[in-house]
């Protein structure tokens, strides 16, 4: 098996993705907060809840559930998954390494590439990053992360091998 790729995706991909993650995560952490305030105020006089004498000791482990998947997946999960993406372009092929658990290795053939192209979400241009989505017949793989100047040159170099090798068929 061939060697490991090397190159790294920029190093702002970990705050940007914690941003995102955070961002995100508040639509997983809200009803939380909203579970424990109903704790707090369940005396309005509505009856007696089934949860009753247990109210802070069922919400607050929860909360606390909540709160910490929360800063995990914010924090530490951007600084592992940065660890574990690698990719390397050749004239004969893509090679892309991801993965926390499972590690996932991508081979695309260099003649298999159909179109090249960058993106740019608003996180990612607050941190000066881009994507590079490259296209084959069956799907779409993206290399996250790169700073502007490197993804333009990527794309730039990817869409040069593929007429190359188009060209010599």
């Amino acid at each position: 098996m061939n060697q490991e790729p090397a190159t790294r995706i920029h190093k702002n991909a970990i705050k940007a993705w914690t941003v995102n993650a955070l961002l995100f995560g508040l639509f997983w952490f809200t009803p939380s907060i909203i579970q424990m305030a109903l704790a707090i105020n369940h005396n309005s006089g509505i009856g007696t809840p089934w949860y009753h004498g247990m109210d802070w000791l069922l919400f607050g482990s929860i909360f606390l559930a909540s709160l910490i998947f929360y800063l995990l997946t914010g924090v530490l999960l951007p600084n592992i998954r940065w660890k574990r993406w690698k990719y390397d372009v050749s004239e004969k092929e893509i090679d892309m390494l991801r993965g926390i658990i499972i590690k996932k290795r991508t081979l695309v053939p260099i003649n298999r590439v159909q179109h090249v192209d960058t993106k740019q979400g608003p996180i990612y241009r607050k941190f000066g990053l881009s994507s590079v989505t490259i296209s084959t017949a069956a799907t779409t793989h993206e290399i996250p992360a790169l700073d502007d100047d490197t993804a333009d040159e990527l794309r730039t170099t990817i869409s040069t091998l593929v007429r190359k090798v188009k060209d010599d068929v």
